[in-house]
Order: structure tokens, then sequence, then C-alpha cells
């Protein structure tokens, strides 16, 4: 089976069974999980598995992207491991649970995969009774190959006890792996050797909450089942293939990275682990991007920027200076764009960043390998040196990680302890230069701020407090300089619940300040960032802090709009259609909530109608303070990831909305004037986005709508609207039917160069040889044109090689089984003009491409191809 095959065979198996198919969530992992990157395909569900939200479907099926950064260093080294992986997973929410999943399982695995029940071992929790004895009942496993393990192995590392590693949900597992035969390791199950036997599937009973320390805290509302699946581990197996690399899922990544080195896999076992590290990081990185992961020095950025760069040294490594991840990422996306097609819709945004990334690294790399040889000259008793090691990261902005893997190479360590103390030196020298306040923090360090802006837009106050914006004190601060500024009393709004914090002017007698943001710091202070506009401000001044008015009620249009938004959604969709996140913004709002699928246009266009409504019935918005048991009582609603005291600001509007909320609103809807949703879509699993313009800027957005419409239906020379529309669609028609006709053409066209190619065969030593430089072809269609003409040639030793040179020279060669069985492949027929055009030739006996830099060296590499055709033949 392919890996489309198992993939869909596994989603279908399901689906028959009751399960929804829900689409894979994005890489980037929901702020619920506590996690950078999902992990799991459990992560998106982790609301249902802790009854934050009533589940939409008591079952679910899906493959799911993930990242686990902690096997980087095993990628190329072993059968299995990877960072990027589908998982397969299926899904019980309080429904099912041990004996079906182990049911359902074992029928998966042998009557869909048709794996031997006899290959079959399973781990299980040591203190789990129920799953051993399905495994015995159902599929008859016998005790022998039944082994019990713990919570966690003998390193310390989790085994049969699963958790997210953030608090959350858990429970016990049992693990199914296969027996690849005595080949791959030796005998005695997979705490013996796990490379023979291979895990391919873990099912995990969801029945805690633990926390952040894996400690059991409460029992979940409901009996739960996760399970988790690598596809590419099943492909492994079910393609009888030594690893993961040799699977069809990244067989054409690693062909590529062979072609651009002219390195084959299997020559040369360190050249082996490189041509991995590129496939892997390639497929990886390519997902991250797809996915809105950009390349930064923190954060899941950092992950990225570290196996984007692990790639291109790898290359480096292998000789390949020309770029390497543009290649890859194509391949990554022609393979995987029909089952996650974020990445087709995504393709150009995602080669724009590899290669800029790569272009910033090579120059970096450069200079660091110069310096890193320095070092490895130097090096004492087997280990570089810390000093070393921290200069190439501190000057070069080196990784340390590759350092250490270039160390590796050459069979030497680095120093890590010293390199982690001269960057805490470094740190604490910063620190102590700058004496900085940790605002972040609510350390008492930072006067405590009484909020007064629900009732006043503005408050006279002392500044407190005065930091630059790398958080050092100041005593004074002048024009131009950047400030963070605290007050005892203040009417700013600091950002929270979504809503963007307030703008405006602080005045002292000798200067002012312009606030361009206001932010919470710790629990008990409020900062103010922004610019010292004009003259000077010191600390201790009198100050007057004014809000921008105009910012300030912009906002509390659209921070109303959202409530009206969420009270409306309900009534249209459903009480499951809770809001689960918003950004607000002066005139514009983007709204979260939770619901399984894309809203209709006429849903959509219904809700913003009946939200209208409420605004032109100028409803009331009262604001009032009581206890959280009160607003429970009252029915209000409240957001599951927000924290509250016992105190609750409670906003209701009319006689259809009540919310928990800290927000600024308007006093009633009619000030709002209007709302106009403008688009609907999906950013995970079960969660969706609506974005909204409220007020002037709704308005705004009318008028640029009414201009679009008037300028297409004067370039489509209608007389109106629903004339362009008519017109519209004849000129679509009418385009089709001439891209037909080219199409028409060009077949025809190529035909004709198909025989022409035929008469233009010379004869090598009795090889029919066609070398053509062929224009105008894009990649795919220079193979095509190979390959048939190959085919009529079938019946003779022949061989066709065919190219052209659009920015960058691509040769294909093609060979018959009568050419092959003289020696001549077709790899080794392009071996010569790949070099001469600055790259490398791979692919199959029958069919090889090369590609290289030098386009204008095109003719001079087709010049080599009959000679190399005569050595060869001669050889043989």
């Amino acid at each position: 089976m392919q890996g489309a095959e198992i993939r869909e065979a596994f989603l279908r198996f399901f689906e028959e069974r009751g399960h929804t198919r829900v689409r894979s969530s994005s890489l980037v992992a929901p702020p619920e999980s506590g996690l950078l990157l999902t992990s799991a395909g459990m992560n998106q569900f982790i609301p249902y598995f802790l009854g934050q939200l009533e589940a939409p479907y008591p079952r679910a099926v899906s493959a799911q992207k993930v990242m686990r950064t902690n096997d980087i260093d095993n990628v190329g080294h072993d059968a299995r491991h990877l960072t990027c992986f589908e998982m397969l997973g299926n899904f019980s929410f309080a429904d099912y649970f041990k004996h079906d999943a182990v049911r359902w399982a074992f029928e998966l695995v042998t009557e869909v995969y048709g794996i031997d029940p006899d290959r079959l071992w399973v781990t299980v929790f040591q203190d789990d009774d129920e799953t051993p004895a399905a495994w015995r009942d159902i599929a008859h496993i016998p005790d022998d190959r039944i082994v019990e393990r713990g919570a966690v192995d003998a390193e310390g590392e989790p085994a049969n006890y699963w958790w997210t590693h953030a608090a959350g949900p858990a429970g016990p597992c049992s693990e199914i792996f296969v027996d690849r035969g005595p080949s791959y390791g030796p005998d005695g199950g997979p705490d013996v050797d796990e490379e023979r036997f291979m895990e391919i599937w873990n099912l995990v009973f969801m029945q805690d909450q633990v926390d952040g320390d894996r400690r059991i805290v409460a029992p979940l509302p409901g009996r739960n089942v996760d399970t988790g699946s690598s596809l590419e581990r099943v492909a492994t197996v079910l393609q009888d293939v030594a690893d993961v690399f040799q699977t069809d899922l990244f067989l054409p990544t690693l062909e590529v990275a062979e072609s651009l080195s002219g390195v084959r896999h299997g020559d040369d076992p360190r050249a082996d682990v490189s041509l991995k590290v590129i496939a892997e990081h390639g497929r990886a990185t390519t997902f991250l991007i797809g996915d809105g992961v950009l390349p930064a020095n923190n954060g899941r950025g950092y992950i990225l920027r570290r196996m984007l760069r692990r790639a291109i040294a790898h290359a480096r490594r292998l000789g390949i200076e020309a770029e390497v991840l543009p290649a890859i990422v194509a391949s990554v996306i022609e393979g995987f764009g029909d089952a996650y097609p974020e990445l087709r819709e995504n393709a150009a945004f995602i080669q724009e960043v590899v290669a800029s990334e790569e272009e910033r690294f090579a120059a970096t790399l450069r200079q660091g390998m110069v310096l890193f040889d320095d070092a490895r000259t130097q090096a004492f008793d087997g280990v570089v040196r810390g000093e070393d090691a921290f200069k190439l990261s501190d000057t070069f902005g080196f990784p340390v990680e590759l350092t250490v893997e270039l160390a590796a190479d050459e069979g030497l360590q680095v120093d890590e302890d010293r390199f982690g103390e001269l960057l805490q030196e470094q740190r604490d020298r910063a620190r102590a230069a700058a004496k900085k306040v940790e605002v972040g923090l609510d350390t008492g360090a930072v006067p405590p701020t009484t909020f007064v802006g629900y009732e006043h837009s503005e408050a006279e106050a002392p500044i407190g407090l005065l930091l630059d914006d790398d958080n050092a004190q100041l005593e004074a601060a002048e024009e131009g300089q950047k400030v963070r500024l605290f007050l005892d009393r203040t009417p700013f709004y600091a950002e929270g619940g979504g809503q963007v914090g307030d703008r405006g002017l602080i005045r002292t007698p000798t200067g002012a300040v312009r606030v361009l943001d206001t932010q919470k710091a710790g629990d008990l202070s409020i900062v103010h960032e922004g610019v010292v506009e004009s003259g000077e401000v010191r600390v201790g001044q009198d100050a007057l802090a004014e809000i921008d008015r105009a910012f300030r009620d912009g906002t509390a249009r659209a921070h109303t709009s959202t409530h009206v938004i969420h009270a409306t959604l309900r009534r249209i969709l459903g009480d499951h259609a809770r809001q689960a996140g918003s950004l607000i913004e002066p005139g514009r709002l983007r709204f979260d909530f939770s619901h399984p699928s894309s809203v209709p246009i006429e849903v959509l266009e219904e809700a913003e109608l009946e939200a209208n409504h409420h605004l032109a019935a100028d409803d009331g918005v009262l604001v009032s303070r009581m206890s959280m048991d009160e607003a429970q009582a009252m029915g209000a609603t409240a957001l599951f990831d927000e924290k509250y005291g016992d105190v609750v600001r409670v906003v209701e509007i009319g006689d259809y909305s009540t919310e928990l909320c800290g927000g600024t609103h308007v006093d009633r809807t009619g000030r709002i004037a209007v709302i106009r949703l403008l688009r609907e879509g999906s950013i995970g699993a079960g969660l969706r986005r609506i974005e909204a313009l409220v007020g002037p800027d709704a308005l705004r957005e009318i008028n640029v709508e009414r201009a679009l419409l008037r300028d297409l239906v004067g370039a489509l020379d209608a007389k109106d609207p629903r004339a362009a529309v008519d017109r519209a669609r004849r000129v679509i028609d009418e385009n089709k039917r001439l891209r037909n006709e080219l199409g028409k053409l060009r077949a025809g066209d190529r035909a004709a160069m198909i025989e022409e190619l035929m008469t233009q065969a010379t004869d090598v030593n009795g090889l029919a040889l066609v070398v053509r430089d062929v224009p105008s072809l894009d990649p795919g269609e220079l193979r095509e044109l190979a390959i048939k003409v190959r085919d009529r040639l079938q019946e003779r030793p022949a061989a066709v090689v065919v190219g052209n040179a659009n920015g960058k020279a691509i040769l294909v060669a093609a060979a018959t089984p009568a050419a092959i069985g003289r020696g001549v492949t077709a790899p080794a027929l392009l071996a010569d003009a790949a070099t001469v055009i600055g790259g490398g030739a791979g692919g199959k006996d029958d069919l090889a491409n090369a590609g290289g830099p030098r386009a204008a060296e095109l003719p001079a590499a087709l010049a080599t191809i009959p000679d190399r055709a005569r050595a060869l033949l001669a050889g043989a």
C-alpha cells in the first residue's frame, strides 16, 4: 500500500464505524494545549477531553501533521525517528473505551493492512488489567508477546502512561509493535530492539487530568480514547523497506537531494545521514511555513530556523553550493499538496521564505566554517573550547547545535558547560548595565495602578516610574526617546480580553508622552508605552493622562459588536458556537468561535442582518459588578481560557446577551451604526473565525465594494451589475475555449517535435542517440518529451537527452531496456553534463534528470553526451 492509500484506508475504516473525519489542525498548537507546536493528534481536542467544550461529535478520526523536535538528533541515524510526521488517530469523547479501541485496532492492522497476527507484540501499562485482557480475548495475543511497562522507562523517559508534557489530559496506553524479522535485529520483543520490533500505533486511554509534573489531580469528566499511528512507520512495514526514507512518502524528496548533490543513497553512511536530514527537515519546514511559522530567534520560529540551517549545512557537506531548499520544498508540495491543500495555496510564500533564509545563512555559514576550522585545529584532548563555540554563536550567529554536530563529525566534542557559563555571564552583564526592572512579573518593583477608565477619559497622577524600552530605570527622558511609564491611577485600558490597549497623551509641566500602547504589568500594574513627543518628562512630575477618545470610541463599538455577533451566532448555529478568542481594534474585529463546519454564505448573511436589527433597536448596554455565583445564576457566558476573580463584571445587552467582560463598551447599540461581516473561515478543527468592520469603517468598506462593482461593470462594458455577471461568464467561457484550442495546437506541435527528434537520432556504436536543446518547455513537459521519444525507440538500444535553459539549465535523459543492458543508464549518461552545469544527476536507470545554475553552459553540457555514451558502451 502506498502512503496515500494507507492514510485513506485508516480514515475510511473509522468513518464506517461512526467516526467524523476531522481535518488536520495547524502545526501551531492551540493556546490551551500549553505547547509551541502540535505534537499529537489529540491537541486540537483538548477542550473536549477536559470538558471545557462539548464535543460536536462523539467519535472522530484524523490524519494530523505533528512536530516532535526532541527526536531531531536521531533523524537519519535510525529507521524510524522523524521530527515531522503524519499521525493517524481515532478518538472517542466519553463514548467507547478500551475494548472497542483494541478490537478495531486489531481488525485494521490484520484485515485491512494484512499484517500477520503472529508478528504483533503489544505493551501495556503495569497497573492496567483491562487492556491485556482485551488483547488476549479479542486478538488472542499470547502472554509472552504482551509486555508490561511502567509510566517511565529506565532512562526516565515516558513509557506506557501518556501525557502532553504539559498540564492537561493523560492516561495509560498500549502500543502495537510489528516484528520486521531477524535481518533487522535480535529477537526478544520491543524491550530488546525497537528497530526490528517497530511501534506503529499507540492506544491512549484518556481518563486523568495531570499537572505540569504529570501528577494526577483529578479524573477527567469522561473516559476517552486517543490513538496515534505514524503513517510513515506503517508504510515502512507494509512496503517492507529498511527505513521510513525508503517509503514513497520520502523517496521522491530524497531523490531530489541525490540529484542536486550527485551522491547516491547507500554509497556512504555519512552522506546517507545528510541526504535524510535534507529530505526530512525540508519536509518539516515546508509544513511549518505553510502553517504560518516564520524563522525567528525564539519560540517556534527558532525551531524552524534551526531546522532550515541544519538542512543547508548538510547540503554543503555533500558539496551542494547552489540553493537546495526550493527544489526540496517543491517536491514536498507535489507529494503532499492533495492531502494538505494549504501547501499548494501557500506554495509561493513558502518558496520565498526558504530562499530568503538560505541566502541569508549562506554567508553566515561561509564565515563560520572558517572560524570553526581554526577552532577544530586548536581543540585540546578532543574538545573544542567553549570560548570558540561562544564566539561562533555571539559574533557570527552560528548556532551552537551546529557547532556540536560539526565537531562530532570530526570525532570531537564541544565544551558546552563553558559555553553555557559564557552565555550566562553575557546575560548577567547586560542586566547589570541596564538595571532592568522585570515588568512582566508582579514583584513589587513596579507601582500598582488604579484603572479609572470606565468612568473617566482623563486623570491626574504623578509619574511613579520611568523606564526606557529596555526596562532600564530613568530619572528623565527627552524628546524622541521611547519610554515605559507608570502612574498610580490611569484612564488607559490595558490590553486584555482581546481588546487592544488604549492610546493617547500624558502631559507634564515640561513635556508630553505620546502613548502608543497600554499593557498589563503583572496583576496589579499598568504600563504606558510610548515616545516623548515634546520637551522632557521626569519621575515624580504631576501628569495629566488623556486617552485618544476617537480610538477608544472605535474600540468600544467593536467590542460591543463582538457580544452582539456572539449572541447572534449562538441563536442561529446553536449554543455550541461559543467564543474561543477575539481581536478587538478601533472599527474592526476578529471573532473566533467553536463550530464543526463552515458557515454557508446565506447563513452568514442572515447573521449580519440579525446583528444589524439589534443595532437598529438601539438596545441598552448595562454594565454591573457582582459575585461569580450571581453571574452564573443569571446565565452569564464566560470564556473557558479566561481567569476570573470572586467579583466579576457583567455586560448585558438587551435581552439576548449576558457575558462576563472587562472591556469597554458603548452605552447603546445604536451608537455602533452598522456591522459588516467580511469573511468566515477555519482556524483549526472545530474552530471558525469571522472578521468584521463596524461603524464608519464598515461604511467605508461598503463604499469601496460599491466602487469596485462600478469599475467591474465598466471594465466588462455592461449596463448594470446583473448584466456584468452574464458578461463575465461569457468572457470566461470564451477564454476556456481559446485555451483548449491553444492546448490542441501545442499538442500538435509536440507530436511534430517527436517526429523531428526521431529523424535526428544518430548511431553511436549501435546505440540510437538523440540529443537536443528544446526551448520553451517546463521540466514536466521536457520529461514527457524524453519519455515519448524513448518509447518510440523501444525496440533497440536507444537513449534520449533533451534540455533547456530558462534561468537554470535542466537536462532529462531516458534509456530503453536494451541500452541499459549495454551499460547506458540514464543517470550515468548525464554525469559529465551535470558537472558542466554545476549540479548533479539522479534518478532511475530508465529516466533521470539533472539541474544546475550555469544556464549558459547548456550547449557545452549537451556536447558531452556522445563521448559519455561511447565511454559507457566501451565499459560494458
